[in-house]
C-alpha cells in the first residue's frame, strides 16, 4: 500500500513538470515514425493478403509490346489459296470410252506424251466416209463444169450461125432493093426479106442474151458447188483434228494433277478426262469482303503470310463482281518457285492502299479485327494487369494504329489474352 502511494506521487510530480519543446519536437518525430512503420506493415500485409488471393499469371506465358510512334503501311486483310501459275484442263472431243490409261496423278510428263487411250475406231470411220463425200462433191463438180462448157459452146455455136443467116439476109435484101430500083423486082419481096432479116437480127440478139445469162447461171452453180466443197472440207478438217485431240496427250511438259483412270468408262465429248499443271510456279487465288472492294485494284502490292515466312506480289487481276460477299482477284508473286509453296495452301494477304506516318501503333497480332474499341490488358509497372478500353484505327502488315486509350512507352497484352478472359485486374508472376 505504501509503495502504490509512492508510485502516484512521482507520477504527479512528473505530469506537473513542463515540457520543453525539443522533447515534444522527439515525442512528434517518434509518433510519425511508428504511425508510417505501423501503415507500411498494414499496406505491405494487404498486399501480400490480395496477391495470395487475386488471379495472377506468369509473365512468360503472356506476348507483350510497347507502344512506340512511327509510319503505318495501311494495309486490307483478306485470304486467300496458292493454285498452279498454269493449269490446263483435257477434255474428251468424242463420245466414246477409254481403253487403257497410261499416266496417273503426280506423274511428270513431257510434251506430247500419250496419256491413255480412247476407242476411236466409230469416229476414223466416220472421217473416212468424210473423205469419200468430199471426193465425191469434187467430181459432180468436174462433172458440171463438163455440162456448162458443152452447153456454152452450143450456145456459141447457134449465135455464130445465126450471124452468117443474118450477114446472108443483109446482102439477100442489098439485092432486091437493087432489082427493085431497076425494075427487076418487087417491093413485095424487098419487104418479105426486110422482115425476115429483123426476125433474124432478134434471134441473134437472143441467142446472146441467153448465152450472158447461161453463163452467169453456171458460173452461180460451180459456186455453190465449190462453197459446199469447202464446208464439207472444213468439216473434213474440222473431224481430222479431233481425231487427233482424242489421242489424249500432254500438250505441255507438265504435272498430270487428276486423270479418269477407269478402264472402260463411258465419257461423253467435251468430259474433262485429266488436267495437268506446272508445279514449278504458282499464283494466289485471293478474296476480301466486298465492304473492302474499293480498296482492291490491279497493281496494288500485297504481301502473303504462308507458313511463318512473308513473300510479296501483285494484283494481277479482279473480279468485276461481288460473289457470296466477297471479291475475287489473283496475286502475280515475286518468287512464284519459292518452295514454301504447294498447291492449296491457304494463306493470309495483306494489300497495301497508304500511309500513315508519325502516328502511335503496336504491332499487330491476331486480337485485331479491324478498327474499333478493344479491352486490352495495360501493365500498370507495379506488377498488376488492368484492363482498359483502346480505340484502334487503320492498320498494316506489321503494325495497328493507336487512336487513344494507349501513352508512349506502356506495355500492353498482344498474345494469348484469353488467359485473361473475364478479369479486370490480373497480377504478373515473374
Amino acid at each position: 500500500m505504501a509503495r502504490c502511494l509512492i508510485i502516484i506521487c512521482a507520477n504527479s510530480l512528473f505530469m506537473d513538470r513542463k515540457i520543453t519543446r525539443i522533447e515534444r519536437l522527439k515525442l512528434n518525430r517518434k509518433r510519425i515514425i511508428v504511425s508510417s512503420c505501423v501503415l507500411i506493415l498494414l499496406i505491405g500485409a494487404g498486399i501480400y493478403v490480395w496477391k495470395g488471393i487475386a488471379p495472377s499469371v506468369r509473365e512468360s506465358e503472356l506476348g507483350f509490346a510497347v507502344v512506340d510512334t512511327g509510319d503505318i503501311e495501311i494495309s486490307v486483310g483478306g485470304h486467300g489459296r496458292v493454285v498452279p501459275a498454269m493449269e490446263e484442263i483435257i477434255n474428251s472431243p468424242v463420245s466414246t470410252r477409254i481403253l487403257e490409261v497410261y499416266r496417273h496423278a503426280g506423274d511428270r510428263v513431257e510434251a506430247g506424251t500419250p496419256l491413255m487411250r480412247l476407242d476411236l475406231e466409230a469416229t476414223r470411220i466416220d472421217l473416212e466416209k468424210q473423205r469419200d463425200a468430199l471426193a465425191m462433191m469434187k467430181l459432180e463438180l468436174e462433172k458440171l463444169q463438163v455440162a456448162n462448157n458443152t452447153r456454152i459452146r452450143d450456145l456459141e455455136m447457134k449465135i455464130q450461125v445465126a450471124e452468117m443467116q443474118l450477114h446472108r439476109l443483109d446482102m439477100q435484101l442489098s439485092n432486091e432493093r437493087y432489082l427493085d430500083s431497076i425494075g427487076g423486082g418487087t417491093t413485095d419481096k424487098v419487104r418479105e426479106v426486110e422482115f425476115a432479116r429483123r426476125s433474124g437480127a432478134l434471134e441473134l440478139d437472143q441467142l446472146r442474151q441467153q448465152l450472158s445469162n447461161e453463163r452467169r447461171t453456171m458460173q452461180a452453180d460451180v459456186r455453190i458447188k465449190q462453197l459446199e466443197i469447202e464446208v464439207k472440207g472444213k468439216d473434213l478438217s474440222l473431224t481430222s483434228r479431233m481425231l487427233d485431240d482424242a489421242e489424249i496427250r500432254s500438250p505441255r511438259s507438265a504435272t498430270v494433277t487428276s486423270i479418269v483412270n477407269e478402264i472402260g468408262a463411258q465419257i461423253t465429248a467435251g468430259q474433262r478426262v485429266a488436267s495437268i499443271a506446272d508445279l514449278g510456279h504458282f499464283r494466289i487465288d485471293g478474296e476480301v469482303p466486298d465492304s473492302y472492294g474499293r480498296d482492291v485494284a490491279a497493281g496494288c502490292r500485297v504481301t502473303v503470310k504462308i507458313a511463318r515466312q512473308n513473300m510479296s506480289g501483285t494484283i494481277a487481276t479482279v473480279s468485276p463482281t461481288s460473289k457470296s460477299g466477297m471479291y475475287s482477284f489473283t496475286v502475280a508473286l515475286d518468287c512464284d518457285s519459292a518452295s514454301v509453296l504447294r498447291p492449296g495452301v491457304k494463306v493470309e494477304l495483306y494489300i497495301s492502299n497508304g500511309l500513315r506516318t508519325d502516328v502511335r501503333r503496336i504491332p499487330n497480332a491476331s486480337f485485331y479485327n479491324g478498327p474499333g474499341v478493344y479491352q486490352l490488358f495495360v501493365d500498370n509497372g507495379a506488377g498488376v494487369l488492368e484492363a482498359r478500353d483502346i480505340k484502334l484505327g487503320a492498320a498494316g502488315f506489321d503494325y495497328v494504329e493507336v487512336e487513344s486509350g494507349l501513352n508512349v512507352g506502356e506495355r500492353v497484352v498482344i498474345s494469348n489474352e484469353k488467359l485473361l478472359e473475364g478479369q479486370q485486374r490480373v497480377v504478373l508472376k515473374k
